[in-house]
């Protein structure tokens, strides 16, 4: 139980004992936990458990190379990139929430000299008709699934398949922004590697819904996998050792890739609760994935401190971040569940977020 009362947020973070998102707040020994004493290192990112991860990577996602990178900010700037040069266009399309769009300070412009070309509006997934409105010669249309930003969406999976072709018929690469690629195959009922396979390259991360540290992979074509090494150097990301966040990664990939389907069937089932609670929006609604955003009818200082009394009262940290919703009396939030949501039952999480609004 929280004892220490406080209005900062964040100071619950370090000093509650559960944890209504993802995979809680670990310890820095309990992460490292999960490397065994026997791990062989690698040297500047070459042999042992680094090249252990990227063959399992390839089995995985049924490529035939691939190459961890230190973040998946780097790993997607690289792909386009070589699909830029390689198809004599500097002009790259994707989603006006693109994480390379805006959380990334343009850098796909200022260091690689690309042209980004939003498709289709920023409340919504893109369409076929949109990709058709795209003018021009195109590099590459970088896909994200799920679109995070605007809660975990995902395309159907036979319009996912007509945008690709389409794609591919303008003579564009096609690159998958997979951060969440594993979190989303429970709704496709397909493997990693069938959602993949219709990609030239693939960024999946190790740390989100896999629960590892830091790092990433980018996966596609030997060429341009080597090429993408080439690159990396280039960032300054082939670091002297790379092995903690492999195996690390390694032990994710055993432990919850397993539990997709459970996270998933436990978010729709916390959604099924939420639906009751009054003041409360889920979008989507079913979730397509283990995650959702939450609109919630409560303002910003009413929802923090409503925050900072269930940590106090109860040992609860309910939420990281809230954001403005769509009027200036909501307020959005973002559950993703994980190994520490799956503590609580649906009808729990559904009472914490009623007090969230109280």
């Amino acid at each position: 139980m929280v004892k220490k009362i406080s209005d900062d947020l964040d100071h619950y973070r370090s000093v509650c004992t559960r944890f209504l998102g993802g995979h809680g707040v670990l310890s820095a020994g309990e992460q490292l936990a999960v490397i065994p004493d026997d791990t062989e290192k690698d040297q500047y990112g070459a042999g042992g458990v680094v090249a252990e991860l990227e063959a399992e990577v390839c089995k995985l996602l049924g490529k035939s190379a691939a190459a961890f990178m230190p973040s998946g900010t780097m790993a997607q700037q690289i792909a386009l990139r070589i699909h830029a040069d390689r198809n004599g266009s500097r002009v790259v399309a994707f989603h006006p929430t693109c994480h390379l769009e805006i959380h990334e300070d343009k850098a796909y412009q200022r260091l690689h000299n690309l042209l980004g070309v939003t498709v289709g509006d920023p409340k919504t997934l893109f369409t076929l008709d949109d990709l058709r409105g795209v003018q021009g010669k195109l590099a590459a249309v970088l896909f994200e699934l799920p679109q995070r930003e605007i809660g975990g969406v995902l395309p159907a999976w036979k319009e996912l398949r007509a945008q690709v072709a389409y794609v591919r018929s303008r003579g564009a690469a096609v690159h998958l922004d997979g951060a969440r690629l594993w979190e989303s195959t429970p709704f496709y009922r397909k493997t990693p590697a069938q959602v993949a396979a219709l990609f030239d390259t693939v960024y999946v991360s190790l740390y989100k819904g896999l629960g590892g540290l830091a790092g990433a992979c980018l996966a596609g074509p030997k060429d341009v996998i080597e090429e993408a090494r080439a690159w990396r150097k280039r960032h300054g990301g082939t670091l002297f050792g790379m092995w903690p966040n492999a195996a690390a990664a390694l032990a994710g990939f055993k432990l919850r890739l397993p539990r997709m389907p459970e996270y998933h069937g436990h978010a729709k089932a916390i959604a099924k609760e939420l639906r009751k609670v009054p003041g409360v929006e889920i979008l989507p609604d079913p979730p397509h994935t283990n995650m959702m955003r939450v609109l919630l009818t409560v303002d910003e200082k009413r929802l923090r401190r409503n925050a900072c009394r269930i940590a106090r009262e109860q040992g609860v940290y309910t939420l990281k971040w809230s954001g403005p919703g769509f009027t200036p009396s909501t307020r959005m939030v973002e559950l993703t569940v994980g190994d520490a949501t799956l503590a609580f039952k649906p009808r729990e999480v559904a009472d914490l977020v009623a007090e969230l609004v109280k």
